[in-house]
């Protein structure tokens, strides 16, 4: 009876359940999860527009018609960190598949095909990780432009090498495993041997990384507009109400407060949510 079953139970299955008995993990879910669910219902749970100006309500505190405040326009602060979650995790969630396609096609690549393709590829790559990616970043939409398209390419961009390097040593544990040499055997294409027999085998690290790099990108994001080259006003992004509130800070605590605040919690759940992955789809640790 055991063993019929634990056959019930694949690779994800068995996966969830291990992520299920980490609560802190199931906490950092649950605030992605709810996060996701205000940014696509923005428009109907905030309580005002995020444009919407008073002036003769800014610099409220919080109260119960706006329970984080106003700003120095009368905005609702509420409102604002609510659409600004729809602006936040499209930028996080872009920015990683922007450098888990490149990064991962790269590192796939030079980890497959090795010899001389490969020094080239990770040379180039570790001439880009000497650059500091919120310097490339800065780099990238200085040159670029303000806008929300090129700030998810700048911080894309800068987190390319990451991805393949998990990606190529992964492919390098892999590609000399019975299972490839018998698809090379029977004269299946490269493409197909990476796309379909290596990639998948790749998942574990690749998911792991691209959780955590969602919350760097997200704080990437945040801290470009910070400095002015990210989102324009009156676009509600975090980093951007951040700068705007740290003129107010001593006299209007909430202004700057409550976005400091969404930030902190988006990475922290991002973070020890790509802990509990790891530790979930780690096979040392499957018993």
């Amino acid at each position: 009876m055991d063993q019929k079953k634990e056959k019930k139970y694949s690779f994800w299955g068995d996966t969830w359940r291990r992520l299920r008995r980490n609560r802190l993990a199931m906490v950092g879910l649950i605030i992605i999860a709810l996060l996701i669910f205000c940014a696509i219902f923005a428009d109907f749970i905030a309580p005002y527009d995020y444009a919407q100006q008073d002036l003769m309500i800014a610099y409220q505190g919080p109260s119960a018609q706006h329970w984080f405040g106003t700003d120095e326009f009368g905005r609702d602060i509420l409102s604002r960190i609510i659409y600004g979650s729809r602006i936040s995790l499209q930028i996080g969630f872009i920015a990683v598949g922007i450098s888990l396609i490149f990064g991962g096609f790269l590192g796939a690549v030079a980890g497959y095909y090795g010899g001389k393709l490969d020094n080239l590829i990770m040379r180039i790559m570790d001439i880009i990780m000497s650059i500091p990616s919120i310097l490339l970043a800065i780099s990238i939409v200085a040159a670029l432009g303000s806008s929300m398209t090129n700030l998810m390419i700048a911080t894309g961009v800068s987190y390319i090498p990451s991805y393949a390097r998990i990606v190529r040593a992964s492919i390098l544990g892999i590609k000399d495993q019975e299972f490839i040499e018998a698809a090379k055997a029977i004269g299946t294409s490269d493409k197909t041997i990476i796309i379909r027999h290596i990639l998948p085998n790749c998942l574990a690290p690749i998911i792991v990384q691209a959780t955590l790099g969602v919350a760097f990108a997200i704080l990437t994001a945040a801290g470009l507009s910070f400095i002015g080259l990210g989102m324009a006003q009156p676009t509600p992004e975090w980093g951007s109400m951040l700068s705007s509130g740290r003129t107010y800070i001593r006299d209007y605590w909430h202004m700057t407060l409550f976005p400091g605040l969404a930030i902190a919690l988006t990475i922290f759940a991002l973070n020890v949510l790509g802990d509990g992955l790891r530790d979930a789809l780690d096979p040392k640790l499957r018993g």
